[in-house]
C-alpha cells in the first residue's frame, strides 16, 4: 500500500487529466498526426474517471493519518527520491480542501501542491485558491473530453470527417460509457452542481478569492455543467437514446424550470434539444446514402415499446413545471408521429400515428409558440450553436408543411377572432377575453427567429418559392441549377402560407405578418424574393386613394400612405418661432398606426439593408421618392421613436454611395440639423431641440442615437466636401460640431431612464468620430486658411473634420479628458467582473477611444510636420506628452496604465487588449517617457503585478492562431484567434524597440530585469522561486519550449512563425546587449538549456512561410553565436563542446537523451561505432543542413505589361511611394500606392474615361499585385541575406573563438571542406541570387584562411607529409575541388561585384599559401649533398601541390587572367591591392611564365607602370604632418611589390625597363620630400596604427630602391642600360640621395635605406656607366661626373662611420631604445649593418677592378696609414662625424679596412657559434626547459602576460619558429661575414701592392707645405678628382713620404698578425667550404703576408 501512497506532485484530480484533454483535442479538433495511439492510452488509463463521472476519490483513515504525519515523517513524492517534510499549515489546509469537496486527504495535498507549483500563473492568488481552480478545471477537462469524444462519432446530423480508425475507436469507447448508464450520470450532475450551492460552500471556508477569481471559479463550474448538458446533446444528434435514458431524459425536463425572464437557461436548453433531436426523423427525407443504416438503428421504428413509452409519457396529462415546455415536447412528438405515418414501417404503429391530431392540439393549448419564442429564442446560447437553430427551424417548418389543416384552422380562427375585435371596437365594449392569439405567436416567432442569422445559412428562404426563371446568377434560390426546376413540395407549401397568410389580411394580424415578413426577409436573396412580392402584390392603378384594389401589404400601398401621412402633417407645421410649437398638434398619428408605420419601416429598413437592387428601385421610383416624403416626415412634429425608424431607414438608403451623395444635400437643405440661422430667429430648431428639450425630458435617446448611426453610415459611403455651399461656410463641421458638443460631451452629464442608452449614446457619437479619423489623412492644404466667399464677403472655410478631430486630441481638449475618463471608467467597470446593463456598448465605446488615441498616434508625425513647415498659429501637444498628464478623477498621471490594465482582460476583451498594446507599442518609441513609464508601472506594487500579469497573459495566451492577413469573411472564434495573435506581436515588438533604447527602459521592467539596481546584477530564476513573478521572458521562453521535447521540434515555429521568430529576436537582443547578457545566458544555460534544446531541431523547414523560418534561425543561430563566444572565454568546456559537436558532427546523435549529459552507454556505443565503422551511416552535418535551407534562387516578377499607364512614370509613382519598414526593409507602401492611382484615375474626365474605368481599375489592379510581390521577393530577399549572415557568424565564431582543441585538426580540415564545396555549390547554381554572394564571398574568405591556417599548423606539427596521400588530413584532390571552384566563383562575377572579388582574392591567396614550402633552418650543410642528388631527389607535397594548383589556374586561361589584370589595374582600392598581390603570387609560381608573357603582352603592365606618375601626386600629400588616407600608400607597394616580382625574371626585367619604368620614377617628385626627422615628433597617432611622416617616406622610398636592385641584378644582357638609366635616377634625385648618405641619425630605417642605396650605388655609380647613355654633351659630364665622385666619398665615409666606433654605439641604442624588442631590433641592425659594409667593400672592390686590372695602374682609394680608429671604448675616431667638414674631405685610412677585417673576423666566430647553438636547441625542441621556451616566444607574443595564455603546442610552435628564424638569421650574417672579409682582404691586397711595391715616396724637405698630415689630405683628394685621368698620379704620389710608407708597412704587419691570419684561415675551412663555394681568402692572405715581409727595398 505504501507504494500507492506516493503523492503526485501533478495531482491526479487535475495534471494527468490536463493532459487527457489535450490529447483529446489535438486528436480530434486540431487532428494531430500519430495521435490515434496517444489517445488509445489516454482512454484505457482514464477510463474510470468516465465511468464514475465527476466522483471524488473517498477519504480513508490511513489517508488521514499519513497526511497528518507528513510534517513530521515526511511524505513520498513521485519522481523524487526520499521523503519530503512538510509544514504543518499546508496539511491543515489539504484537510480543509479534503472536507470542503469531499475529496481524498491525499487527493487534496496533491493539488495544493500542485496549486502552489502553478501559483505564479495565478498573480496575486495563494495556492489554496488556486487548488479550487485546478478541481474544477479538473473535471472540465473531463467533461470536455466526453463531450469532444461524443462528438467524434458517426451519425445521422453532422460529421468531423475524421480517420476511421480513430471514429472506431471513439465510437467503441463512448457505447461503452453509455451502456454503463451515462445519461442518467450526467442528468444527476447536471441537477446537483450549482453555482449558488457551491459558492455557499466555497465562502464558508475563505476558498473565494478577488473578483477575477469568483469569475473563473463560477465560469468553470458554469462550462461543466454546459459540457455535460452538450455531450448528451452531441449524443442525441448523431445516435438515438435507450427507452429508459429518453425516458429519464423527459423527466428530468418535466422539473425544468425557467430564468427570471422567462427563458431557459443555456444548459436546460441543451438537454431540451437533445430531447428534441431524440424525437426527430425528419432525416428520412434526406436521401443520404448511409439512410438505411440509419432508419436499423432507429428505435422509432424498430422499438414499439419505445414508442409507446414516449407516447404515454408525453400523452400524460400531469403538468410540468413549464407547461410551454411540455407543449414544445407534444409538438415534437406529434410531428414524429406524423412522419412515421407517412413511412412504409409505419403501418404497425398504427395506433399511437393517430395521436398526432389531438397532440398537436395540446401543443397549441399549451402556447407552444408563445414558449418557443420567449422561452426558447429569449436563450443566448441558442446563437451560439448551428445545429439547435437547424432542429428549431425543422420544427417550425414541419409543422406548417405536414399539418397544413391546422395552419387552416389556425387562419380562421384568426380571422373570427378580428372580426369579434372589430365589434367590440364599434360598440366600445371590452374585446372578449378568450381571445387566441396563436398564428399572432407563430408569425412572431418567424419573424423573430429568422431575423437572427448568426452563421449566415439563410435558412428562411425554404420560404421563398423562385416564381420566375433562376437563370439570374444573383437571385439563386436554395435548389441551384436548371432553369426550371420544380421545387420541393415542402418549399411550395411553405412558400404558399407566406402568401396566403397577406391575402385579405385583418388588421389584428397585420404587424405580425410585416414583422413576420421582415424576418424572413433577412438575407440577400430572401430580401430581394420579399421585395418582389411586395412589388407584385400592389395593384396596377394607384389612383383609388383607399387602395381597396390593392393589396395592404404592398409597396404601393406603403408608399401612398406615407404620403398621406406627410400631406396631413404638413399642414399642421407650425412656424418654428411659434410658442405652441412644443405642444403636440391636435390632429396625430394613433398608436395602432404608430405601429403599423415602425413595423412597415423596420420591413424596408431590412430589405434595403441586403438587398442594392431593391434600394435603388425604391428610391429611383418616381411617384413613390421614399427618402424626399422621409425627410419630410421627419421636419413634422411626429414622436422621436418614430422619427427614429425613419432615420434609421434612411441609413439603409445612404449604404450606397450614389444615393448618399444626394441625401447628404437633401439632409442640409432640410435642415434636420439647423446648420444655418435665420437673421431674426431667436431660438435654434430641429434635432438639437428635441434633443435638449423633448429627449432629455424623457430620458430617452431613440432619435439621437438614429441621428448617429445616419451620420455614421453616411460618413462610411461619402463625404461631400462642398455641403451647404452658398448658404454657409461649406463642409461637415456644423455635424461635428453637434456630435461633438451635445451628444458626446453632454453625455455623461445627461439623465437615463434605461442605463444601457447611456453608453450606447456614447459608442454611436464615437463610432462616427473613428470613422472620420480613420479616413483623414494629414495634407499641406489642412494647415492654410482657405477663404470662401459667403454673400459677398469672404469668410474662412472649414477643415476637413478629421482634421478638426485631430486637433482636439492633440490638445488638453474637453473631448480628449472624456475619452481618457472613458477609458478610466471602462477599465474600472471590467476589474469589478459584474455585469452592467450595456456593458457590451461600454465596450464599443472603449474600443473606440482606443482606436482614436491609435489613429492619433499614428497620424500625429506627419500632422506635427505639416504644421512646422506651414508655419500656422495652432498649438498642439504630441498625445504621448498629453497622456502623461494627471487625470483628474484620480489625481495621478495614470492615462498610460489604465490604457495598460487592459491587457489585464486580454482574455474577456481581446480587442481592447489589442488596441491597448498598439498605442504602447506607439508610445515606447519615444527614449524620453519611458523612463516615466517604468516608474508609473512599477511606483504601486499591487499596479505593477496587475499590469505584468496583464502582459503575461496576453502572451499566454493558447488560443491565439496566426491567420492570413486580411479575412473580413472569418468566423468569429478564427478573428479573435488573430486579434489575440497580433496582441501578441504588438507586445513583443513593444519589447525589442523598448531594449534598444537606455535603461531603464519598459522591457526590461515586463523581462523581470532589475530597474532599480544595475540591470547586470538581475538574478533571473523559475517564476515562483525566491519569489520571482512570472514574467514575459518566461511567457516567452514556454511559447518556444512548447513541443522541443518532441521529434517535430518546437510547436511555435509551424504553428505562428511570425511570433516565434520575433521571440527569438527578444531572446537575441537580450543576449546581445551588454547589460541583460550575463544573466540572461545564464539563465537559458542553467534552467532552460534552451541553446541545445532548439539547435537541435534546426534547420525549420515552413513551405508556407519561408521568410519566417529564416528569420526564426538567423536570430537562433546568432545567439548561438553569442553563446559559444562566451562559454569559450569563460572556458565552460563542456556547454561548448556540446554545441559544437551538435552542429558540426556527421554521425547519427542518439537524439534526447533525457538529461543533456551522454551516460556510459553511450560512450562504449560511440566506440562500437568506432570499431565498426562501415556500419554507421553518417549524417549530413547541422550547419549544412541549415545551409540547404537556405534556398539561394529567388523568383523575381516579370515586367509590368501595362496597356494605359506609362511604365516609367508608374515606376518612379512606386519609388516614390517606397520606406523603410520596422525591419529595414525598402518596401513599398501599397495602400498610399493604390490611393494614388485611385486618384489619378478619378481624375480622367470625358465619356471615353468613364467607358475605360473597369479595364484602368483592372490594370491598377495589377499593379498593386506586382507591387505586393516586389515586397515579397525584397523581404525574401532581405530574410535570406539575414539567415546567411548569421550562419556566417555562426561559423566564423565556431573556427575562430572557440577553442582549437575542441574540432580536432584532421575534422576541421574536412568540416571547412564541406562547407566551402557546399557554399560553393549554392552560389554557383544557375538562379543564385546576386544579392547573396557578398556574404558567401566574405564565408568563403573565413573558411579558406581557417583552411589554410589548419594545414599549415598541421604541417608545423609535423603531421603527414608523405608525398602520397597528398597534404595533412585533406586530400590533394579535395584542395584542386576547393580551387576550381574559387575560380569559378571570380569568373561568374565577371564584371561588377568587384568587392565581393577583394574577399575571393583573399580566399585564393590564403589557399595558395597551403602550397607554399614553409621556413626551413639554413643548416649550412648543403655542401654534403652533390648537385645531382639535389636535382633527382622526389618531388616533396608542397612543390606537387603547387605544380597541381598551377595546371588548375592555366587551365582557366586567359579569362581568368582578364579578370585579375583588370581587377589590378583600376577599380576599388582593396579589391586592386588583392588582385595585385594573387598576381603576384600567381607569378611567383608559375614557371612557364604564360601569366608574365599576358601581363606584358596585353598592356596591362605597361598601364601600371604609366599608373606611377599618377600616384605621385597623391603620395606627396602622405607626406603633410597629418596624413588624409593612407590607401595610395598601401596602393603603391601592392603595386612595387608586383612590379619587384616582375622584375625578378629576366625577362620581365628587360620588358619593365622597355616601358619605361626608371623614366616614370625619374618624373615622380614625391622622393625628393623627405620629412624633417622624428627628432620633434610631430603629432603622433597614438595608437601608433598611423606611421611617423619619415616612416612613411621610408615606405615609400624603399620599395623603389628593392625594384631597383633586383632590375640590376635580373638585367644580364642589357645590365648596362639598366644601370644607366637608375644612375640616372640617382643623379636626378642626388641631394636627397646624398642627404640621405650624410645621414646623421643612424636609425633602424635609415640603415635600411643605407643598405639598399649603397647597393645600387655599387652597381651604377662606375666610372663607365657614361659611356653607356648615348651622346651627353661635356658640361653635362662634367656635372655626372661630380655626382659620381660625391657618392664614392660619401659611401666611404660611411663606411668610416659603421666599421668604426658608431656601430658598438648604435646596437646599444637600439637596445635601449626597445628594451621590449630588443633582440629581434638587434639582430635587424647587425644584418643592415654588415650589409651596407659588404655593399660600400664590393663598391671599393668594383672600382678598384674597374680602374685597371694590374696593381701599378689602380687608383688609391684609402690613405696609406696603418692606424686603426680608436679604440672601442665609445671614443670618437679620427673619422667621426664631429668634424664633417674635414672628416668628408679626407681618404679614409687603410686602417680602417684592416679594422673591419678584424671585427668581421671576431663577428663571424660570435654569429657561428650562436647558429650552432640554436640548431642545438631546434633539433631537441622537446627537451627544453619551459622557460627557455617561453623566452623564445616572448618577441612573437605581443602584449605582457601573452606567453602565458597560449596553450602548451602553441609555445612550441612558436619556439620552433623563433628558433630558425634566428639560424637563418645568422646564417645571412655569416654570409655577410665571409664576404666582408673577402673583400677587404682584396682591397687590402690591392692598396698594399701598390704603396709598397709600384708607389715612389716624395721627400717631406722638397714640400712647400708645412705639416704631413695637410699633404696627406690633399693627396687624397687630388687622387679622388683624378679618378679618370689616365695620366698617372704624379701629383699624388709625389705627395706620399718615405716615412709614410715605412710606418704603414710596420702598422700594417703588426695588425695583420698570425693570429689574424689563423682567423681568417679558419673562416674558410668553416664555412666557405661547407658552402662549396671557393673563396680566395686563403690566396690573398699569403699574398699579403708575402708583401709585409718584403724586405725594405
Amino acid at each position: 500500500m505504501a507504494a500507492q501512497m506516493a503523492v503526485n506532485s501533478g495531482a491526479s484530480l487535475w495534471g494527468p487529466l490536463k493532459e487527457l484533454w489535450e490529447t483529446v483535442d489535438g486528436a480530434v479538433l486540431r487532428r494531430q498526426p500519430e495521435s490515434v495511439h496517444l489517445l488509445d492510452l489516454q482512454l484505457k488509463k482514464h477510463k474510470p474517471h468516465f465511468l464514475s463521472l465527476f466522483k471524488n476519490p473517498p477519504k480513508s483513515a490511513e489517508q488521514r493519518d499519513k497526511v497528518r504525519k507528513a510534517s513530521t515523517e515526511g511524505i513520498a513524492i513521485q519522481g523524487q527520491q526520499g521523503s519530503r517534510l512538510l509544514p504543518e499549515q499546508l496539511l491543515s489546509e489539504a484537510f480543509i480542501l479534503s472536507d470542503l469537496f469531499d475529496i481524498g486527504e491525499l487527493a487534496a495535498l496533491e493539488l495544493l501542491l500542485a496549486g502552489e507549483h502553478q501559483q505564479p500563473h495565478f498573480p496575486g492568488l495563494t495556492r489554496g485558491l488556486v487548488a479550487v481552480l485546478l478541481y474544477w478545471d479538473g473535471r472540465l477537462c473531463v467533461a470536455n473530453s466526453l463531450r469532444t469524444l461524443i462528438q467524434s462519432r458517426h451519425g445521422k446530423t453532422f460529421t468531423l470527417d475524421l480517420s476511421g480508425e480513430l471514429v472506431a475507436l471513439t465510437t467503441r469507447f463512448t457505447d461503452e460509457l453509455m451502456s454503463q448508464g451515462l445519461t442518467k450520470r450526467i442528468l444527476t450532475l447536471v441537477s446537483e452542481i450549482n453555482v449558488t450551492r457551491e459558492f455557499e460552500r466555497l465562502q464558508k471556508e475563505r476558498g473565494l478569492g478577488n473578483e477575477k477569481h469568483r469569475k473563473e471559479v463560477s465560469d468553470l463550474i458554469k462550462e461543466c455543467r454546459q459540457a455535460l448538458a452538450e455531450s448528451l446533446f452531441s449524443w442525441t444528434c448523431q445516435s438515438p437514446l435507450t427507452k429508459d435514458d429518453t425516458l429519464a431524459l423527459i423527466g428530468h425536463l418535466e422539473t425544468v424550470t425557467a430564468q427570471a425572464d422567462g427563458s431557459l437557461d443555456s444548459v436546460n436548453l441543451a438537454l431540451v434539444m437533445s430531447l428534441l433531436y431524440c424525437l426527430d426523423v425528419s432525416f428520412v427525407e434526406q436521401g443520404t446514402e448511409d439512410r438505411e443504416d440509419l432508419l436499423q438503428a432507429l428505435p422509432l421504428l424498430t422499438e414499439r415499446q419505445y414508442v409507446s413509452a414516449v407516447h404515454s409519457r408525453l400523452m400524460d396529462g400531469q403538468p410540468w413545471k413549464l407547461p410551454g415546455l411540455q407543449a414544445v415536447c407534444r409538438l415534437a412528438w406529434a410531428l414524429s408521429l406524423r412522419v412515421l405515418s407517412q413511412l412504409p414501417q409505419g403501418s404497425a404503429l398504427v395506433e399511437f400515428t393517430e395521436a398526432d391530431e389531438a397532440l398537436a392540439d395540446q401543443a397549441l393549448l399549451g402556447d407552444v409558440f408563445l414558449f418557443m419564442k420567449e422561452g426558447i429564442l429569449g436563450c443566448e446560447s441558442l446563437t451560439q450553436e448551428e445545429f439547435f437553430i437547424r432542429r428549431l427551424h425543422s420544427l417550425i417548418t414541419d409543422f406548417l408543411a405536414l399539418m397544413p389543416v391546422k395552419v387552416k384552422q389556425l387562419r380562421n380562427r384568426a380571422d373570427e377572432d378580428a372580426r369579434l375585435v372589430h365589434m367590440s371596437l364599434q360598440m366600445d365594449s371590452e374585446p372578449p377575453s378568450s381571445l387566441r392569439k396563436d398564428l399572432d405567436h407563430l408569425m412572431a416567432l418567424i419573424g423573430e427567429f429568422y431575423s437572427k442569422d448568426p452563421f449566415g445559412l439563410e435558412l428562411g428562404l425554404e420560404f421563398w418559392c423562385p416564381t420566375e426563371s433562376l437563370q439570374h446568377t444573383s437571385l439563386q434560390g436554395s435548389y441551384l441549377g436548371m432553369a426550371l426546376q420544380r421545387p420541393p413540395h415542402k418549399q411550395v407549401v411553405l412558400s404558399k402560407f407566406v402568401r396566403q397568410m397577406g391575402d385579405l389580411l385583418p388588421s389584428t394580424l397585420y404587424i405580425s405578418y410585416l414583422r413576420m415578413l421582415k424576418g424572413l426577409a433577412n438575407g440577400p436573396q430572401c430580401a430581394h424574393y420579399c421585395f418582389s412580392l411586395l412589388k407584385t402584390n400592389g395593384a396596377t392603378h394607384s389612383d383609388n386613394i383607399q387602395g381597396v384594389s390593392g393589396s395592404p401589404v404592398s409597396w404601393e400601398h406603403f408608399f401612398h400612405s406615407l404620403m398621406l401621412y406627410h400631406e396631413n402633417l404638413r399642414r399642421d407645421f407650425p412656424n418654428p418661432d411659434a410658442a405652441q410649437y412644443r405642444h403636440p398638434p391636435l390632429r396625430g398619428i394613433t398608436q395602432r398606426e404608430m405601429d403599423g408605420l415602425t413595423s412597415f419601416l423596420q420591413l424596408l429598413t431590412a430589405i434595403i439593408t441586403w438587398s442594392e437592387n431593391a434600394r435603388l428601385a425604391l428610391c429611383e421610383h418616381p411617384q413613390w421618392t421614399p427618402v424626399i416624403v422621409m425627410l419630410g416626415l421627419l421636419q413634422c412634429s411626429v414622436p422621436p421613436v418614430l422619427k427614429a425608424e425613419l432615420l434609421h431607414c434612411l441609413a439603409a438608403f445612404g449604404k450606397s454611395p450614389e444615393i448618399a451623395a444626394s441625401l447628404w444635400q437633401s439632409l442640409e437643405y432640410t435642415q434636420i440639423l439647423q446648420t444655418v440661422r435665420a437673421p431674426g430667429q431667436r431660438q435654434a430648431a430641429g434635432i438639437e431641440v428635441e434633443l435638449n428639450e423633448i429627449e432629455s425630458s424623457c430620458e430617452e435617446y431613440p432619435l439621437t442615437r438614429s441621428f448617429c448611426h445616419l451620420i455614421s453610415t453616411l460618413v462610411e459611403s461619402s463625404l461631400p466636401v462642398n455641403l451647404g455651399a452658398g448658404l454657409r461656410e461649406p463642409g461637415f463641421q456644423p455635424y461635428l460640431n453637434f456630435l461633438r458638443d451635445s451628444v458626446f460631451l453632454a453625455f455623461p452629464t445627461r439623465a437615463y431612464r434605461r442605463p444601457a442608452e447611456k453608453w450606447e449614446v456614447a459608442d454611436s457619437a464615437l463610432e462616427v468620430f473613428h470613422k472620420l479619423l480613420r479616413d483623414y489623412e494629414p495634407q499641406p492644404s489642412d494647415f492654410v486658411q482657405e477663404m470662401v466667399e459667403l454673400q459677398g464677403e469672404q469668410v474662412p472655410a472649414h477643415k476637413p473634420p478629421g482634421h478638426s478631430i485631430m486637433f482636439h486630441l492633440l490638445n488638453d481638449s474637453p473631448m480628449l479628458a472624456l475619452c481618457l475618463s472613458l477609458l478610466e471608467e471602462g477599465v474600472r467597470q471590467l476589474d469589478t467582473y459584474a455585469p452592467l446593463p450595456g456593458k457590451k456598448h461600454l465596450e464599443s465605446a472603449v474600443l473606440h477611444c482606443l482606436c482614436l488615441l491609435d489613429l492619433a498616434l499614428q497620424k500625429e508625425v506627419v500632422f506635427m510636420d505639416l504644421l512646422r513647415e506651414s508655419q500656422a498659429s495652432l498649438l498642439v501637444s504630441t498625445l504621448e506628452q498629453l497622456l502623461q498628464g494627471v487625470s483628474p478623477q484620480t489625481r495621478r498621471a495614470d492615462h498610460i496604465v489604465n490604457l495598460a490594465r487592459y491587457l489585464y482582460h486580454g482574455s474577456s476583451n481581446p480587442e481592447a487588449a489589442f488596441q491597448s498594446a498598439k498605442i504602447l507599442r506607439r508610445i515606447a518609441n519615444y527614449p524620453n517617457i519611458q523612463s516615466r513609464l517604468v516608474g508609473d508601472f512599477t511606483h504601486n506594487q499591487t499596479v505593477s503585478d496587475k499590469l505584468m500579469a496583464g502582459f503575461v497573459e496576453c502572451l499566454d495566451n493558447e488560443e491565439a492562431e496566426e491567420g492570413p492577413e486580411k479575412g473580413d469573411d472569418l468566423d468569429p472564434q478564427k478573428k479573435v484567434a488573430r486579434i489575440r495573435h497580433e496582441t501578441q506581436i504588438h507586445i513583443l515588438n513593444l519589447l525589442i524597440t523598448s531594449l534598444e533604447l537606455k535603461t531603464p527602459n519598459l522591457a526590461l521592467y515586463l523581462l523581470g530585469y532589475e530597474v532599480k539596481k544595475p540591470v547586470s546584477s538581475t538574478n533571473l530564476q523559475d517564476p515562483g522561486v525566491l519569489g520571482c513573478p512570472r514574467s514575459c521572458l518566461h511567457a516567452i521562453l514556454s511559447l518556444l519550449q512548447r513541443g522541443t521535447e518532441k521529434r517535430s521540434g518546437p510547436v511555435l515555429t509551424r504553428q505562428a512563425p511570425h511570433l516565434a521568430e520575433l521571440c527569438y529576436q527578444v531572446i537575441y537582443q537580450l543576449c546581445a546587449c551588454s547589460d541583460t547578457s550575463g544573466p540572461t545566458m545564464r539563465y537559458l544555460r542553467t534552467s532552460q538549456d534552451f541553446l541545445f534544446s532548439h539547435l537541435q531541431h534546426l534547420p525549420f523547414i515552413l513551405p508556407s512561410n519561408q521568410i519566417a523560418a529564416l528569420s526564426q534561425m538567423s536570430w537562433l543561430m546568432k545567439t548561438a553565436a553569442i553563446e559559444l563566444r562566451v562559454t569559450s572565454l569563460n572556458r565552460q568546456r563542456s556547454h561548448t563542446q556540446r554545441i559544437v559537436s551538435l552542429l558540426l558532427d556527421d554521425q547519427p546523435h542518439t537524439q534526447h537523451t533525457a538529461d543533456g549529459e551522454s551516460g556510459m552507454e553511450e560512450e562504449t556505443k560511440s566506440v562500437s561505432g568506432f570499431l565498426h565503422f562501415d556500419t554507421v551511416s553518417k549524417v549530413r552535418r547541422k550547419l549544412l543542413s541549415v545551409l540547404d535551407a537556405i534556398e539561394f534562387s529567388q523568383d523575381m516578377p516579370e515586367l509590368l505589361q501595362l496597356d494605359f499607364f506609362e511604365r516609367t512614370q508608374i515606376e518612379q509613382v512606386i519609388t516614390n511611394c517606397e520606406h523603410v519598414n520596422e525591419q529595414g526593409h525598402t518596401v513599398c507602401n501599397v495602400k498610399l500606392l493604390h490611393r494614388v492611382l485611385v486618384a489619378e484615375v478619378n481624375a480622367l474626365q470625358g465619356m471615353a474615361a468613364i467607358g475605360q474605368r473597369p479595364l484602368l481599375m483592372e490594370e491598377v489592379n495589377s499593379i498593386l499585385q506586382q507591387v505586393v510581390e516586389r515586397n515579397r521577393v525584397r523581404r525574401s530577399l532581405s530574410a535570406k541575406r539575414h539567415a546567411l549572415q548569421s550562419w556566417r557568424s555562426l561559423v566564423e565564431t565556431l573556427l575562430t573563438a572557440c577553442p582549437a582543441d575542441l574540432i580536432p585538426a584532421d575534422d576541421r580540415q574536412l568540416i571547412i571542406r564541406d562547407l566551402l564545396l557546399d557554399l560553393h555549390d549554392k552560389v554557383l547554381s544557375e538562379d543564385a541570387a546576386g544579392e547573396l554572394m557578398p556574404i558567401v564571398a566574405g564565408a568563403v574568405f573565413t573558411l579558406t584562411a581557417h583552411l589554410s591556417q589548419s594545414v599549415l599548423s598541421e604541417q608545423q606539427q609535423g603531421v603527414g607529409l608523405e608525398a602520397s596521400s597528398g597534404f595533412a588530413s585533406i586530400a590533394n584532390s579535395a584542395l584542386h575541388l576547393i580551387l576550381r571552384k574559387l575560380l569559378d566563383f571570380i569568373l561568374c562575377t565577371g564584371g561588377g561585384y568587384q568587392r565581393l572579388r577583394a574577399h575571393l582574392y583573399g580566399s585564393l591567396l590564403y589557399y595558395l599559401q597551403i602550397a607554399q614550402k614553409p621556413e626551413e633552418p639554413d643548416t649550412l650543410q648543403t655542401a654534403g649533398k652533390a648537385m645531382w642528388e639535389r636535382l633527382t631527389a622526389p618531388e616533396d607535397g608542397f612543390s606537387k601541390l603547387q605544380r597541381e594548383n598551377l595546371a588548375i589556374i592555366e587551365s582557366y586561361g586567359k579569362a581568368l587572367m582578364e579578370v585579375v589584370c583588370r581587377d589590378a589595374c583600376d577599380g576599388h582600392e582593396i579589391s586592386r591591392m588583392l588582385a595585385l598581390a594573387v598576381l603576384d603570387r600567381i607569378l611567383s609560381i608559375d614557371r612557364q611564365n604564360q601569366w608574365l608573357v599576358y601581363v606584358c603582352n596585353s598592356g596591362y603592365l605597361r598601364s601600371l607602370v604609366e599608373s606611377l606618375r599618377q600616384d605621385d601626386t597623391a603620395l606627396q600629400s602622405l607626406l603633410t604632418p597629418q596624413p588624409p588616407l593612407l590607401k595610395p600608400l598601401y596602393i603603391y607597394e601592392s603595386k612595387m611589390a608586383l612590379l619587384t616580382r616582375v622584375a625578378k625574371m629576366g625577362q620581365g626585367a628587360v620588358e619593365l625597363l622597355r616601358c619605361g619604368l626608371v623614366a616614370q620614377l625619374i618624373e615622380c617628385q614625391v622622393f625628393d620630400m623627405v620629412p624633417e626627422s622624428d627628432a620633434h615628433r610631430v603629432m603622433r597617432d597614438p595608437s601608433g596604427f598611423i606611421p611617423s611622416p619619415m616612416d612613411r617616406y621610408r615606405q615609400i622610398l624603399l620599395p623603389t630602391l628593392r625594384l631597383f636592385q633586383v632590375i640590376l641584378t635580373s638585367t644580364t644582357m642589357n645590365h648596362q642600360q639598366g644601370a644607366a638609366q637608375v644612375l640616372q635616377w640617382l643623379i636626378v634625385h642626388a641631394d636627397t640621395i646624398q642627404s640621405l648618405l650624410r645621414c646623421q641619425e643612424l636609425s633602424m630605417g635609415a640603415l635600411q635605406e643605407l643598405s639598399l642605396l649603397t647597393g645600387i650605388i655599387s652597381k651604377t655609380a662606375l666610372p663607365g656607366a657614361l659611356e653607356m647613355g648615348g651622346e651627353v654633351n661635356s658640361a653635362a659630364l662634367m656635372e655626372f661626373q661630380g655626382h659620381i665622385n660625391r657618392f664614392q666619398r660619401l659611401c666611404l665615409s660611411l663606411l668610416g662611420r659603421l666599421a668604426g666606433s658608431e656601430r658598438e654605439r648604435l646596437l646599444k641604442q637600439a637596445e635601449i631604445a626597445a628594451p621590449g624588442e630588443s633582440a629581434e631590433r638587434r639582430e635587424e641592425m647587425e644584418v643592415a649593418m654588415q650589409q651596407v659594409c659588404a655593399n660600400i667593400m664590393e663598391y671599393c672592390q668594383t672600382l678598384l677592378l674597374q680602374s685597371s686590372t694590374q696593381a701599378q695602374f689602380s687608383i688609391c682609394l684609402f690613405s696609406p696609414s696603418g692606424s686603426e680608429p680608436a679604440g672601442r671604448d665609445g671614443g670618437r675616431a679620427d673619422l667621426s662625424s664631429t668634424l664633417p667638414s674635414m672628416a668628408y674631405s679626407r681618404a679614409p685610412s687603410l686602417g680602417l679596412v684592416l679594422y673591419l677585417l678584424k671585427n668581421t673576423a671576431a663577428d663571424f666566430f660570435r654569429f657561428h657559434q650562436s647558429h650552432r647553438q640554436s640548431l642545438g636547441k631546434l633539433q631537441s625542441l622537446d627537451q627544453l626547459p619551459p622557460e627557455e621556451l617561453k623566452e623564445l616566444c616572448q618577441g612573437l607574443v605581443s602584449g605582457p602576460g601573452g606567453v602565458e595564455k597560449i596553450s602548451s603546442v602553441q609555445r612550441s610552435l612558436l619556439a620552433k619558429r623563433r628558433l630558425v628564424q634566428l639560424i637563418n638569421n645568422r646564417a645571412k650574417l655569416l654570409a655577410l661575414c665571409s664576404y666582408v672579409i673577402e673583400t677587404c682582404l682584396f682591397v687590402l691586397w690591392r692598396h698594399l701592392e701598390y704603396y709598397l711595391l709600384h708607389c715612389t715616396p716624395t721627400d717631406p724637405k722638397n714640400s712647400l707645405l708645412p705639416g704631413a698630415s695637410l699633404y696627406r689630405s690633399r693627396l687624397a683628394d687630388d687622387s679622388f678628382g683624378g679618378l679618370q685621368a689616365s695620366a698617372g698620379r704624379g701629383l699624388g704620389l709625389s705627395r706620399v713620404s718615405q716615412q709614410d710608407l715605412d710606418l704603414l708597412k710596420s702598422d700594417m704587419a703588426a695588425g695583420f698578425g698570425e693570429a689574424l691570419q689563423r682567423k681568417l684561415l679558419e673562416v674558410e675551412g668553416l664555412y666557405s667550404q661547407v658552402r662549396s663555394r671557393y673563396t680566395f681568402i686563403q690566396a690573398l692572405v699569403r699574398r699579403i703576408r708575402g708583401l709585409l715581409r718584403q724586405p725594405k727595398s
